[in-house]
């Protein structure tokens, strides 16, 4: 079984989607990989993946990209935190960025996320992720 029941990929470019599904497979990261392809979209598979909270669909982790069309990934935040708690799903948010301007470093600083990586991702970024979130704690071990 995978370290994640599933994870959500938010990312408008559709090669991007295609080699981060295919390295998460290849890594056996998640059982099940969800894909959207703006905010919008992400919001609406949250509401009917996470319908019951203990749902093996529901995902843990969503990997979203800061600049999409329709609703990016600052508007995809806001959105989320606006839902009631009992909407939201227990999920680790990474924000996906190719952009290391401090401007944008600042915005992401007061987001509800927990951390941010620079495209491409790669085995080595999924790793850290891995461990900073999902590994089970010493005192758990």
């Amino acid at each position: 079984m995978a370290s994640i029941s599933c994870t959500l990929l938010v990312d408008d470019d559709d090669t991007t989607n295609y080699l981060n599904q295919a390295l998460l497979r290849r890594m056996a990261v998640s059982d099940e990989v969800l894909v959207a392809v703006n905010g919008q979209q992400a919001l609406d598979l949250l509401h009917a993946h996470c319908e019951r909270p203990t749902s093996s669909t529901c995902p843990a982790l969503v990997l979203l990209d800061m600049n999409m069309p329709r609703m990016n990934g600052f508007e995809f935040l806001q959105a989320y935190a606006q839902r009631p708690a009992w909407e939201n799903p227990k999920v680790v948010i990474i924000m996906l960025t190719t952009s290391l301007n401090p401007h944008d470093v600042a915005l992401m600083q007061g987001l509800p996320i927990a951390g941010y990586l620079t495209k491409p991702l790669t085995r080595d970024k999924v790793n850290q992720v891995l461990q900073e979130h999902f590994s089970p704690s010493p005192a758990a071990q």
